[in-house]
């Protein structure tokens, strides 16, 4: 084999070899959840990813129990702008930043937004012993046992990490993505006010 072959043999390996582990390394949370694994954390570093209207994927569609017994889904929130966040107790960062998530929660009262946690590994009574802890005033599902409510999102955008939170514009796609912990509320309710004001 010449030189030339050599090095485009080279090149092209090298490019096989690259697309094969972005594949295998794509969302390692969600094949977590597809294999039925509840460790639920994947560290990551903090991103902010924002998806223009005319690349969101279809409507999230989920239903799930909350911590209370009570039943939700994303027909509840028709219409809204909704945050979720993936969560779960024994989760540093989740500590960290369940004041930032609460902030932006109460900054919203009386507007078309709702803030729900999906708790990924908790019993419905740790959830709701974190809840009080932390001065957490928005439900959660309980997710631990539920990989449909899960997957519903993980299906339609990569979660990569606990915690991750999540912002669905008014017709139930995600908008915003915010990859580990949330450093503070001014990001997400910024975030939140760009959904808001879209038409």
């Amino acid at each position: 084999m010449g030189r030339r072959a050599r090095v485009i043999a080279s090149a092209f390996l090298s490019l096989a070899l690259a697309g094969g582990l972005a594949a295998c390394a794509n969302d390692p949370l969600a094949e977590q959840y597809r294999a039925g694994d509840n460790k639920g954390y994947i560290a990551g570093d903090f991103r902010v990813q924002e998806i223009p209207a005319d690349q969101r994927t279809d409507p999230v569609e989920f239903e799930g129990t909350l911590e209370t017994g009570d039943r939700v889904s994303s027909d509840d929130f028709a219409g809204k702008v909704l945050v979720v966040n993936f969560w779960y107790a024994a989760c540093g960062p989740c500590r960290a930043e369940a004041g930032d998530l609460e902030k932006a929660h109460t900054t919203f009262e009386g507007d078309d937004v709702a803030f729900l946690g999906i708790n990924t590994s908790d019993s419905p009574e740790a959830a709701a012993a974190f809840a009080e802890t932390w001065g957490v005033t928005y439900p959660s599902v309980i997710a631990a046992d539920d990989g449909a409510v899960k997957l519903a999102f993980a299906d339609k955008t990569p979660i990569q990490a606990t915690p991750t939170t999540l912002v669905l514009d008014r017709q139930g796609r995600v908008a915003a993505r915010v990859i580990g912990q949330l450093p503070d509320a001014s990001i997400l309710t910024a975030l939140v006010r760009t959904a808001l004001e879209e038409s």
